[in-house]
């Protein structure tokens, strides 16, 4: 059985602000949507815990 080395890394491609969320749907095959809108539902629920996530997600993972 062959073994992929999956990596996480933001998208350059499919990026809206920092290209986070399409890196993650890329990491997971999913839609770059769905995992934008769980993100803003994050966002909006947890008072805020969202964005803070998010700005430490563009920092620390990788570009492609």
């Amino acid at each position: 059985m062959e073994k992929t080395n999956k990596r996480l890394i933001k998208s350059t491609s499919d990026r809206m602000i920092s290209g986070v969320c399409a890196g993650i749907a890329e990491y997971f095959n999913l839609d770059p949507t769905l995992i934008r809108l769980l993100w803003a539902i994050l966002t909006f629920c947890g008072v805020g815990s969202g964005i803070i996530l998010y700005i430490i997600a563009a920092v620390i993972v990788p570009e492609e």
